[in-house]
């Protein structure tokens, strides 16, 4: 089994890339605002205009802060882009039980702490809808843009139907490549774009046996499929962000961190799965190692639960 890798977020950086964005993270004057990527940036439209980012709603008592934003109501859907090649793969179908499992769960319960300015908050109810296949319609190296044209084109064709109450992630076999840092800056990343009139949030999540030292906790992992175990982490710290952040403006603290990079790569208390590797919580009939999120309740706090 590989040792633990220390890292900053599940969308993360590498120590080079840690370097690169440092002069960022050491801002403690300037509340900065989040990318979906694990890191903030400071809101350029705001100190233009010479203004502090002070829109929170709440005072932050509880380390991390509302600003206004929308925040996902109801039940959330889930679809599946199967980008590249998956063939004879395992991973289709564990992270497919992934996803038909985590609504309700007590993982997935710490989501319900998030409310918007009415106080309606996120329910602990997300659904498995479909999927598509995607066979290298933009190639081996997807730049920012030809992933968002991935879901675009799964949702235009009709493969996939347009819904804004949902996310759409974007998972990718090992033999393709995110060129805007993946493996060296994140492993995952959320965000959201028009498309069909509709503003549609989506992530990717790249496969971590592309780079298991980046991106992965350990080789031996609880399904027999590195790549796909370590997909799982990264999928749900993204779709935590997602509900609870969905258009960037909503919940994040004073860095930039969404809920989940609080916590990101912190698994809490593990125990032994039955082929040896480390897990923290079982989600249906599979074992998984997940990081932790961030409970928006008491004084605040990494957990595996809630409550």
């Amino acid at each position: 089994m590989k040792s633990w890798y220390i890292l900053l977020c599940a969308a993360t950086f590498t120590l080079a890339g840690l370097a690169q964005a440092g002069s960022v993270r050491q801002d403690n004057e300037t509340e900065l605002k989040p990318t979906g990527r694990g890191w903030g940036e400071i809101d350029l439209d705001h100190a233009a205009k010479g203004k502090a980012r002070t829109t929170a709603l709440t005072t932050g008592a509880n380390g991390i802060n509302y600003h206004g934003g929308p925040i996902m109501l109801g039940n959330t859907n889930i679809y599946y882009i199967w980008y590249g090649n998956w063939a004879n793969n395992t991973g289709p179908a564990i992270l497919t039980d992934l996803a038909k499992s985590i609504g309700a769960s007590p993982y997935y319960n710490i989501n319900t702490t998030y409310y918007n300015g009415s106080k309606a908050y996120v329910a602990n109810s997300v659904s498995y809808i479909n999927y598509t296949n995607d066979n290298y319609s933009l190639g081996k190296a997807l730049s920012d843009a030809q992933i968002q044209s991935v879901v675009a084109n799964a949702i235009n064709s009709g493969n996939l139907p347009n819904d804004s109450n949902a996310v759409y992630f974007v998972l990718t076999s090992a033999d393709v490549n995110a060129t805007s840092g993946f493996c060296t800056q994140y492993c995952g990343w959320h965000t959201h774009a028009k498309i069909g009139g509709s503003d549609i949030k989506y992530s990717f999540v790249g496969n971590p046996e592309r780079c298991p030292t980046a991106c992965a906790a350990q080789t031996v992992s609880p399904n027999g499929n590195a790549g796909a175990d370590g997909m799982a982490s990264v999928l749900l710290h993204e779709l935590a962000e997602t509900v609870t952040d969905p258009d960037l403006n909503a919940w994040y603290d004073r860095k930039g961190y969404e809920n989940a990079d609080k916590c990101a790569w912190n698994f809490g208390s593990v125990y032994t799965a039955a082929n040896g590797a480390k897990a923290n919580m079982k989600l249906g009939a599979r074992d998984y190692l997940i990081q932790q999120n961030w409970v928006n309740a008491n004084s605040g706090l990494c957990a595996q639960h809630y409550p």
